[in-house]
Parts: structure tokens; sequence; C-alpha cells
């Protein structure tokens, strides 16, 4: 992995994904806007490291020594732009751990002038959306005529400072659903269902995930919804959050937010890391009635994005990214997913008849 570049690899995703590289006998460069930073982080793990920071060009510069990029510094809609430019400028492949809706829209429509420029653009190699993106094609493979797609999430997982100030960022923005190719925006909590995680029926809202637009590029299904598990009685809070939203729009607000997630958040722990856990479920339902259901078991989120971005910058800088947009399973396989560390496939199963749950 010399001749890989990882961006924002101070953060606590991004401390992860390095120290998984150099376990794995990688020697990727480090790199980010703080000096001390990453000057510190390389001399800990024997690594070069260098100042880059995003509002300063030509990045392009900086980039062509590189046949690739991870990048790992959110908020992404932030940082994703400024690095694909210069990716097609420098002949570098792009890749990023991002699950930020706008962001996988927004890089979608690079696709022509990746593939003309030869460069791959390659985001969501982490938790968001590899175990989606591989199951909405496992579901897909099995039932071709589908024309909608339901995910389900469920994870304890608690937030790194990165997720929490995308998280905040999003919070102005409510919901999204896709519904016959076109992206929705909805209220929070705009529908709430029952799902089986493997325990019975749970309680789940629809969340802003970005599966509403990769699951769509991976699938060509037009009619997408991601759920959350939640405890019903936070249902309401939900809502009530969301006609609150406008306050988060405010700079403010928005930067006390950030200060004090700063201040407090640091991402889970090394026990968490190690024995946390989290469940992807989905179902595919087309007009004839037909169904197929899936569920896959992963590791704490955290633990799994380190193993899939450094599995998916490996099979890059190995094997080459076919020039344009892609997703994980476009880019992979299906089967991505099952390769990674304690990923189960615990169900996988099809009906041509109404038996499993019909679609709302």
């Amino acid at each position: 992995m010399d001749s890989l570049l990882v961006y924002g690899s101070y953060g606590y995703t991004g401390r992860l994904i390095a120290r998984e590289a150099v376990a794995r006998g990688g020697s990727p460069t480090l790199a980010g806007r703080d000096h001390d930073s990453v000057t510190e982080q390389a001399a800990d793990l024997g690594l070069e490291g260098r100042v880059l920071d995003l509002s300063e060009g030509p990045l392009e510069d900086e980039l062509r020594e590189f046949d690739a990029v991870l990048n790992c510094a959110g908020p992404f809609e932030r940082t994703a732009e400024p690095l694909v430019l210069a990716c097609l400028e420098s002949d570098t492949d792009y890749l990023d751990v991002t699950g930020e809706f706008p962001v996988f829209e927004r890089l979608r429509q690079y696709g022509e002038t990746a593939r003309a420029a030869g460069i791959g653009i390659l985001p969501g190699v982490g938790f968001d959306v590899v175990p989606t993106d591989c199951l909405a094609a496992m579901l897909h493979e099995e039932l071709p005529t589908a024309d909608r797609l339901r995910l389900g999430i469920k994870s304890d997982y608690g937030f790194s400072p990165g997720t929490a100030r995308t998280f905040v960022e999003l919070a102005g923005q409510g919901g999204v659903v896709r519904r016959n190719g076109r992206l929705l925006t909805v209220p929070a909590a705009y529908r709430s269902r029952k799902i089986d995680f493997g325990d019975g029926p749970e309680h789940a809202v629809t969340i802003p995930m970005g599966d509403v637009v990769t699951a769509a590029h991976t699938t060509g299904i037009g009619s997408i919804e991601v759920y959350g598990a939640v405890p019903e009685w936070s249902e309401p809070l939900l809502s009530a959050a969301d006609s609150l939203r406008w306050l988060l729009e405010r700079p403010s607000i928005e930067r006390a937010a950030t200060r004090a997630i700063d201040a407090f958040v640091d991402g889970p722990d090394g026990k968490t890391l190690a024995t946390g856990s989290a469940t992807v479920w989905g179902e595919v339902a087309d007009e004839d009635g037909g169904r197929a259901i899936g569920r896959l078991s992963t590791p704490n989120p955290y633990a799994l994005t380190a193993d899939a971005a450094v599995s998916a910058a490996e099979r890059v800088l190995e094997d080459g990214l076919e020039a344009g947009f892609r997703t994980p399973a476009t880019a992979f396989g299906a089967e991505f997913v099952t390769e990674l560390a304690g990923v189960g496939l615990d169900v996988l199963e099809s009906s041509a008849a109404s038996t499993l749950e019909p679609a709302d």
C-alpha cells in the first residue's frame, strides 16, 4: 500500500484504518491539514506524513505520485469534492468512507467525467455502505424483477466525532427516500415499521442513508427506503426534533454543537470495537408479489469500516478500479462483505407468493 494516501488519517476512523493498514504490512502515506497531528501519528506508526489543506491548491500536484486516495475526513460534504476534482487531474482513484447521501449523489454526477479521465470514484467503503450495498445486490440477484427495496440497520455502537459532526450537518436536511427513481426529501422518521433483526419484530423508522443513491446504482431499483432500529417511545421525539431542525441551520448553533462534539465525543473504546455488533436487514419485492429477504450480522461498524476500507484499497491497488462511479458491490461483487472478518449471512430466502411480510 505504498501508493495509497490516507487523508484525514488522525481522526477516529482514520486512526483505525491507518493501524489496520500497518498491521497488514502496508505503508500508506498519512495526510491531513493539522501539522502536529499528522507528524505525531506518522512518527508513532513509522510512516510518512504530509500536511495537506484542501483549501489550498493545486491539490493534484500532491496526488500525482499516488495510485489511490482514501478519504477518512468527515463531514464529507466539505472534503469529498475537492479531492475528487484533484484525482481527476492527477489520474488517481478516489475512495472514502462516507455515509452521507448528498455526497453519494454529488459524486455520482462525476461518473462520466471520471470514466473519460480513466479513474474510479468509489465512496462508501466503510460500514456505510458496504453491508447494505452488498446485501441489496444479493437480494436483487435473488429476485431480479424487484422494483422496491427496503433496508434496515440495528446497532448500539457509539459515534466518532466525525460521525457526530456529520449528523449535526445532516439534521437540518430532514430525511430522504427514493420513489420511482427520484430522491424525495421527507420529514425525520417519515415512516415506521416492524423489522425482524433476528430476535423478533422491532420498531424502526426511516433514516437518511446513502443507500438511496448507492443501492439504486447497484441494483437499478427505483424505490428505496432505509430504516434504523429505535425504541418505539423515541419516535415522537424524533418527529418533534424535525420541527426544530431550523436551529441547526443557524451557524452559531452549528458551531456550538461542533465544539461540544469535539470536547465530549471520542468514539467507541477498544472493548466496544472488539465485542460490539450490528445487523443489516433487507427486503425486495416486485409487482407480482415476489419477495426476497436477507439478513447480515457484522462486527462493530467502526471495526468493519477499518477492515472494509483497507480491503477495498488493497483490491484497488492490486487489481485496479473500473473507471467511473462505483459502489462496493459493483466494484467487488456482492460477496465482498461476506469475505470480511466476523460477517455472516444469516438469512437469504425468496418466495414467488406473498408468504413473506407484505411490502407497504
